[in-house]
């Protein structure tokens, strides 16, 4: 996903977001007087997106696309967190309640889709595809000014007060991913490391943080331009293994980097390939490439994954299980919690303010500076130039593990990224 997956957090915690004392008893109620004008004191201040006693929240998500997978995942955790809220009571006398639109990927759906959603709701606790977040916000920075949290990294998403990163940005992460090829897998000065990547902020985002440890650390980067469409990595494993690269990063979705590594390992091309988050869902384990995804395949993650060693993320997979026995777990559930749960944060502290309009709920956010999901890495959102994090977590597929997915280097920030600063 990020182009947007992937993600972190404890359904405990949604205790926190019970009613808060002096809130529901006062909540507003007139749904002639939703733009917040007017209230009495005392009175809790609403606006866009709340309407008799409910928040509506959009969702724009990919269930039929590139990411089809995990937006599935990101969606049905999403809902999973406001049904748990809801039972407890909601936030500030008021149910939380989503409305989602299936983009699939495709750039005029995904338009569409934000411009039936935006007047309805308050803010937007998902929306998958970084070309798709960029091509409107001019808009939710100019006259919208509704929250965004979205599963998408692109660095080009930062800068606004609305549309909040979570988790380290493409280029930081691809920054780190090359950093753990240097230390853990061999690769050192002089040696040429390959990109594949999706053309679009996604991809081209990736590719400036490629590069950008590449000049660091004395490497040369081949380049390989995708399209979402393209699902058969031959000619590209033909490129790099021509040139000669030791390494290969993937900036693309699942298909792609289970095409690439499956390609590669039928030629006998034995070098270490690493994606970002959104380019593994734990389904491609059980395909032909599964061995190959196992033996040479990384991804680079802002979380840690769904099956990993903490009470918040066994809580999360026993209640993902419980709601949804059918469906398998990846981190795209981590993604869509971790998401969900920080917007209700926020709406916890608008309540607190009495302001749960759109700005009020946006202001909210940027006081939130360590925010602990339980999966391994804090959240800062007080900073809108930054993303919440420039740590990464090292992952290997493991069909043997919950998520299929297990930690080969816990989260840390390399050198190169800690002092490196994305452009905006």
């Amino acid at each position: 996903m990020r182009t947007t997956y992937a993600a972190q957090v404890t359904a405990g915690a949604l205790a926190a977001l019970l009613v808060l004392a002096g809130c529901s008893s006062k909540a507003k109620d007139d749904d002639n007087d939703s733009k917040g004008k007017g209230t009495a004191a005392g009175e809790v201040k609403t606006g866009d997106g709340i309407s008799g006693k409910t928040i509506t929240l959009g969702v724009l998500t990919d269930m039929t696309g590139v990411y089809a997978t995990l937006g599935k995942s990101v969606t049905q955790a999403q809902q999973l967190y406001v049904k748990q809220l809801n039972a407890d009571g909601g936030v500030c006398g008021y149910k939380v309640e989503l409305t989602v639109r299936d983009h699939g990927y495709d750039p005029q759906k995904a338009l569409a889709g934000y411009t039936e959603l935006e007047p309805k709701v308050l803010g937007f606790t998902q929306f998958i595809g970084s070309p798709f977040v960029a091509s409107v916000k001019q808009r939710i920075d100019g006259q919208d000014k509704g929250l965004v949290l979205p599963q998408a990294w692109s660095a080009t998403l930062l800068g606004s007060p609305y549309i909040r990163v979570i988790g380290s940005t493409y280029d930081i992460e691809t920054i780190n991913a090359v950093d753990f090829l240097m230390k853990e897998k061999g690769i050192k000065k002089g040696d040429k490391i390959g990109h594949v990547y999706f053309e679009g902020d996604y991809g081209e985002s990736a590719l400036v943080g490629s590069k950008h440890i590449a000049k660091e650390a004395g490497l040369t980067v081949v380049e390989q331009k995708i399209k979402p469409t393209d699902n058969d990595m031959t000619a590209q494993v033909a490129a790099l293994k021509k040139a000669g690269v030791k390494a290969v990063v993937i900036s693309a979705g699942p298909r792609q980097a289970a095409s690439l590594v499956g390609v590669a390992a039928a030629g006998g091309f034995d070098v270490p390939i690493i994606g970002n988050n959104s380019a593994f869902a734990p389904q491609l384990l059980a395909t032909q490439a599964g061995p190959a995804l196992m033996k040479n395949y990384y991804v680079a993650s802002p979380s840690l994954p769904i099956g990993a060693d903490t009470p918040e993320a066994q809580k999360l997979v026993a209640d993902y299980k419980k709601a949804y026995p059918k469906d398998s777990l990846d981190n795209g559930v981590v993604a869509g919690w971790t998401a969900v749960y920080a917007f209700g944060e926020a709406l916890k502290k608008a309540c607190a303010s009495k302001d749960l309009t759109r700005e009020g709920v946006d202001k909210a956010l940027l006081t939130i500076n360590s925010l602990d999901t339980g999966f391994g890495i804090p959240q800062d959102f007080t900073d809108p130039n930054a993303p919440s994090s420039k740590q990464s977590v090292i992952l290997q597929p493991d069909k043997t593990v919950t998520g299929g997915m297990k930690v080969v280097r816990d989260a840390e920030a390399s050198d190169v990224a800690a002092e490196y600063t994305p452009a905006t």
